[in-house]
């Protein structure tokens, strides 16, 4: 499984949380402690907001803890609002286009999770992606897939609606193809002012997911960045959190089960 911290608030140096803290996202890229694996080698990525309204992005193959550009990228970029990912491939060749977070216009995406045997339901979930986007699908990932195909369930006006739908199509496609294995889905998805963090699964093993406010900003972050875990609170599962620029958050329930029955 990936990991990764999403941030909220403030401008602040990405080093901030992806360098300097005792458990930042480099040291989750070689010891994760949550996590099935506590290797997180198939590339990263950052994405940021600047001036401008759409977000800058860096990725690269090579693993977190062994590429010096980007921590000097990390100490010289200051932002109100980023995200960075370090990725656990689960199928998906380790690739530039394949490592997150994902774009499209405003909008950021980055995802720790599974569509169980992908393989079997990919055509139809990659038939969801409008024909106008579907030339923005540079990589294989079902998570670029999933962040797609949401685009064209309301994703403008709804987003945690978007979301939901999707992956209660998504578990219902699954089901009707006799597929099993779980889908598990801890995301975060900004348009620049906001982080919307969702944390699910269709079985009881739900990834990760912590959140805590400072200052006025939020952090959200697959583990802890230190041991004072009385500070950090878990979202819980079947829960999104929304942070927004102002220090102000909600949890509300996001239950994708009873959208799936609905359908």
């Amino acid at each position: 499984m990936c990991r990764w911290v999403a941030y909220v608030g403030e401008p602040v140096y990405l080093c901030s949380l992806i360098c300097d803290p005792e458990h930042s996202l480099i040291d989750q890229s070689i010891n994760a402690r949550e996590a099935k694996t506590g290797i997180n080698g198939d590339g990263f990525g950052l994405g940021w907001y600047g001036d401008r309204a759409e977000p800058g992005l860096y990725r690269e193959v090579l693993p977190a803890w062994s590429d010096e550009n980007l921590r000097h990228i990390a100490r010289q970029v200051r932002s109100r609002l980023f995200f960075a990912h370090v990725r656990a491939s689960t199928g998906a060749a380790t690739s530039r286009t394949n490592c997150h977070p994902f774009t499209l216009g405003k909008w950021l995406f980055m995802h720790n999770g599974q569509i169980g045997d992908y393989c079997r339901v990919r055509r139809a979930i990659e038939g969801w992606i409008p024909d106008e986007l579907y030339n923005r699908r540079t990589g294989s990932t079902d998570s670029e897939a999933l962040f797609l195909a949401a685009s064209a369930r309301g994703l403008e006006t709804d987003p945690v609606g978007a979301i939901r739908q999707v992956l209660a199509d998504t578990l219902d496609l699954m089901r009707r193809n006799g597929v099993t294995t779980a889908l598990r889905f801890t995301a975060a998805l900004t348009d620049g002012e906001r982080i919307y963090a969702f944390r699910t699964a269709s079985d009881e093993h739900s990834p990760s997911l912590y959140w805590r406010t400072e200052g006025g900003s939020t952090y959200v972050v697959s583990e802890p960045l230190d041991d004072v875990r009385d500070s950090w609170s878990a979202v819980p599962s079947h829960h999104v959190l929304i942070a927004e620029r102002d220090g102000q958050t909600r949890i509300e329930a996001f239950d994708i089960e009873s959208t799936a029955l609905a359908a």
